[in-house]
């Protein structure tokens, strides 16, 4: 077992380096990308059975102890390492079936099979990383890489987007490794066990510093409210498969380092009002977003905002129901996410546009994209009985037990977000797919566009066929969505066991640590108290 942590991280990046190698030979790289993430999808299905039936695994790499590089593989980690594999390996299979229809022109293979893998690579890191030093590594890894593919094809509204992306990126990593720093330098470790071990014996005023700089940092990757203004306008320019990548799982990371957070490290209640608050907050400014919206990748990129709010709010409640509830709201949210972007992808196919003012039809022309877009609409929306109706239940239910004005505050924005969000996505079906193409306003054909644009050249267009792939890996994502739901009995009950062992840092301290690895933390810390005086 403890192979396989090193692995998952080391055959993306060794991919990735084979991928670069191989330059623009189209066939092998995508054959060697695939094979390394379905590798990877094995090796993190076998970790989940193994840590579910035997425990945690740790790994200190290179014999350094806890001084060097630990992974850590928990419930949490390994059902973060299954859905985001599978999530990459999907969209990698449509991204494939779109650069053999196009000629791969678009993005170009030398540059993106290598930089895909290693942005898998920054996701394994950071889902499996046991200090908070390695975390920000992930993270950086996955800024270098997000922002190659969102400025890719190099046009205008790309690059803008991504010069914007990296600036608050830097700026949160610029934030987190400050704080990473006076962590060290107050505690003598990164070690998130040995920090939370520590962190006890600092000054409370020290101890809400930290705190709060580390929740800055990570609500800004998981772009909350109202850290969230760089969202909308970054994820919608990218190309079709890189939209649906980063709108699944870069903001989860955020969400996920969030929760080691609040129940590793501060597993305390003075901040979880505030965090409540700005979970209403961020579900209601996300829908109302989304309602004002007319193109479908950025009414997406605002209820991809408003439902981060309702996994901040299980985490804020600070009880194993709400984190459990999170773990299962993030699990479908990446699913069902991901999907929709993907079909937008495949609108943007048939109709050449993702603007609901532009477009008309697709139910007659393009039926199937138009039940694969229904589905995971409707399952996002938290109609009964889809996953998303199954977690936002179990949030309202941990909400409830509170029983304060504030609980029951959030559960009827939860609700009236939830109602926001249909109609964003009822909005869209009823005038891309249920409106018949006559109806759209200047609705016009492609060959009159052509005859418009130059009249004296001859009248032929090129039109775009979506490729079986395409179809194929967003299809498979919409049986996922639907498994989470027939499944969401044994998904639950994972996701609780999980939760359980968050349910305090002293379960990962003894992981972790254990009674020498504990000794050695010890005399290490006094090691580095007597350097510092």
């Amino acid at each position: 077992m403890a192979a396989l942590v090193s692995l998952v991280v080391l055959v993306p990046l060794l991919a990735a380096a084979l991928t670069l190698v191989l330059g623009r030979r189209a066939r092998p790289q995508r054959i060697v990308a695939a094979l390394a993430l379905t590798a990877v999808l094995g090796m993190s299905v076998a970790l989940l059975i193994g840590v579910d039936a035997e425990g945690a695994v740790v790994v200190e790499a290179a014999n350094w102890g806890l001084l060097g590089i630990v992974l850590v593989v928990d419930r949490l980690s390994a059902l973060m390492l299954v859905v985001s594999s599978l999530v990459l390996l999907a969209v990698l299979i449509f991204s494939i079936g779109q650069g053999l229809a196009d000629g791969d022109d678009e993005t170009p293979v030398s540059i993106y099979y290598p930089t895909y893998l290693i942005l898998t690579t920054g996701v394994m890191v950071a889902f499996v990383a046991g200090d908070l030093f390695n975390l920000y590594v992930g993270f950086e890894i996955l800024l270098v890489a997000s922002y190659v593919l969102i400025t890719l094809g190099g046009t205008r509204s790309r690059i803008r987007a991504g010069v914007t992306y990296v600036i608050v990126s830097l700026l949160s990593s610029i934030l987190f490794l400050a704080a990473i720093g006076m962590v060290y330098g107050a505690l003598g470790t990164v070690n998130l066990a040995q920090v939370a071990e520590r962190v006890d014996d600092l000054p409370f005023d020290v101890q809400v510093l930290l705190h709060v700089m580390l929740l800055v940092a990570f609500g800004i990757k998981a772009a909350v409210f109202p850290l969230s203004f760089w969202l909308p306008d970054s994820y919608p320019s990218a190309p079709a498969p890189v939209t649906a990548a980063f709108a699944g799982l870069l903001t989860k990371i955020g969400v996920y380092a969030i929760i080691r957070l609040e129940t590793v490290i501060f597993p305390t209640p003075e901040l979880n009002p505030a965090l409540m608050v700005v979970a209403l907050l961020t579900m209601v400014v996300g829908a109302l977003g989304a309602v004002a919206q007319a193109d479908i990748k950025r009414i997406l990129s605002f209820t991809l905002v408003s439902h981060i709010g309702y996994m901040i709010l299980g985490v804020a409640l600070g009880t194993v129901a709400g984190t459990a509830a999170a773990i299962y709201y993030i699990v479908h949210h990446i699913v069902v996410q991901t999907t929709l972007f993907l079909a937008a992808g495949l609108v943007e196919r048939e109709a050449g546009s993702t603007s609901i003012t532009r477009i008309g039809g697709l139910l007659a022309s393009a039926p199937l994209v138009a039940v694969l877009f229904f589905i995971p609409a409707l399952n996002l929306g938290g109609i009964p009985p889809f996953s998303g109706f199954i977690g936002k239940l179990g949030l309202f239910q941990a909400t409830a037990v509170q029983g304060d004005a504030l609980a029951y505050a959030l559960i009827g924005g939860g609700a009236l977000v939830s109602l926001l969000t249909l109609y964003a996505l009822v909005r869209v079906w009823n005038l891309a797919f249920w409106r018949p193409a006559d109806d759209v306003e200047g609705d016009e054909t492609r060959l009159l566009r052509a005859v418009e644009e130059a009249p004296d050249q001859p009248t032929t267009t090129e039109t775009r066929a979506t490729p079986r792939l395409m179809t194929l890996s967003t299809a498979g994502m919409v049986a996922v969505g639907l498994a989470l739901t027939v499944f969401a009995g044994p998904l639950y009950a994972l996701a609780d066991r999980a939760a359980q062992n968050l349910d305090g840092p002293g379960a990962y301290i003894a992981v972790v640590l254990g009674d020498d690895a504990r000794a050695a933390g010890e005399t290490a810390g006094e090691t580095a108290g007597e350097a510092d005086r």
